[in-house]
């Protein structure tokens, strides 16, 4: 496969570059801040020296970033396991689309994953809405990071999703990178985590094959499924949904982007999972060729889907807030009365954490019921997906 796109804006740094990159983030204040942030007991003069002996980008995933990742689980949370790793084969390249939990974490619990069992991590699709300083940019390229470009004109973005597509179908099928994509822009507030359309669309601008459903299976698309037990941001959540509650057209600042990625990163997490379903490639071979566009992509969307939904782990407080939020006893044998107090003052403290002026017990009961759905609805998707999937 050949391209005719230039990449060099969007795609990580090579060897060549990441020297250079990672040198200059040394007399970066912010980065001094977020090392320190996240190994408070660092030594930040012995840790450069450690930089400076990197060589490359898979070293720096190894030696760096694969014990930054275990101190963030061993701080964070009660544990990360995995399941469904025997679907992966290690000689083979993927494009790993997940449910979108956090706007860091997402990718990295993935990789270190990988990295715990000797296995290729992957390459990492990242908004530049994020990317607010060059020492962010330069820092999440060093680590394997590709830019999705965001809030373009139509004519621009079709653009820019062609060289997106291109760049993923060129690492894949030619560099021999797995990468990784949220199924969807943003996360899903709710949890209610569907793929988006406009997602598969992109990925099937670029290939090698003639029709949209083989441009897909050339790459090699992999659902996984992550589980967090407790969702550090779900109070800034609860806020979100009464401020637009309150004004429709509310839009979150990037100081809110950056406060949601740090908490995200430094508070706790409960138990974690990450389950890895099959590929779907041998799925996309049976579709037939000459099937309507529009309803390849609803299909393909419902299979992944089906595949993530099905992969969540449940805690007590899905099962909690099922009860809670759609008035139903039904798993209440599932949980003890004593879990289930700890739950209500879980989000009820949860709630007290809202920075918000003058809300009323109505609007508190409004942000109770939206956390009670978001908590629930991982537990309502594996139902829907075990009847239809």
């Amino acid at each position: 496969m050949e391209s005719n796109y230039d990449f060099s804006d969007i795609a990580p740094y090579d060897n060549e570059l990441f020297k250079e990159k990672l040198a200059a983030l040394f007399d970066e204040p912010a980065f001094r801040h977020a090392v320190t942030s996240v190994m408070p007991d660092v030594d930040f003069d012995t840790f450069i020296k450690q930089l400076e002996a990197i060589p490359d980008k898979d070293s720096f995933q190894r030696i760096v970033m694969g014990p930054i990742l275990e101190r963030i689980a061993d701080t964070t949370t009660d544990g990360i396991t995995y399941s469904g790793l025997e679907n992966v084969d290690p000689s083979c390249r993927y494009t790993y689309i997940t449910n979108h939990r956090d706007i860091v974490l997402d990718s990295a619990f993935l990789n270190l994953g990988f990295l715990r069992n000797d296995m290729p991590t992957s390459e990492i699709a990242i908004g530049d809405n994020l990317l607010i300083y060059e020492w962010i940019n330069d820092l999440v390229r060093i680590n394997k990071s590709f830019i999705v470009k965001r809030n373009l004109g139509i004519r621009q973005a079709l653009e820019a999703a062609r060289q997106l597509s291109a760049y993923i179908h060129y690492a894949v099928c030619v560099k021999g990178e797995s990468v990784w994509i949220a199924q969807r822009e943003g996360r899903a507030k709710d949890s209610t985590d569907n793929t988006q359309e406009s997602v598969l669309k992109m990925l099937a601008l670029a290939g090698d094959e003639d029709t949209p459903a083989t441009r897909l299976a050339e790459i090699n698309i992999t659902p996984a499924t992550i589980s967090y037990e407790f969702d550090p941001n779900d109070y800034l959540k609860a806020r979100e949904f009464l401020m637009r509650h309150r004004d429709p057209d509310f839009k979150k600042s990037q100081h809110d982007d950056l406060f949601s990625m740090e908490t995200g990163v430094l508070q706790y997490k409960g138990r974690v999972h990450i389950s890895v379903a099959r590929c779907i490639t041998p799925q996309l071979l049976d579709l037939p060729h000459d099937m309507d566009k529009a309803d390849l992509f609803k299909t393909v969307a419902h299979l992944i889907d089906c595949r993530i939904h099905s992969g969540y782990k449940i805690f007590p407080i899905n099962y909690i807030a099922y009860g809670h939020a759609f008035g139903s006893d039904m798993y209440a044998d599932r949980y003890t009365p004593e879990e289930e107090k700890t739950v209500i003052d879980y989000i009820e403290s949860r709630l007290d954490k809202v920075d918000l002026p003058d809300v009323t017990p109505e609007e508190r009961d409004f942000m109770r019921q939206s956390l009670w759905e978001m908590y629930a609805n991982p537990l309502k998707n594996k139902l829907t997906a075990s009847t239809i999937c």
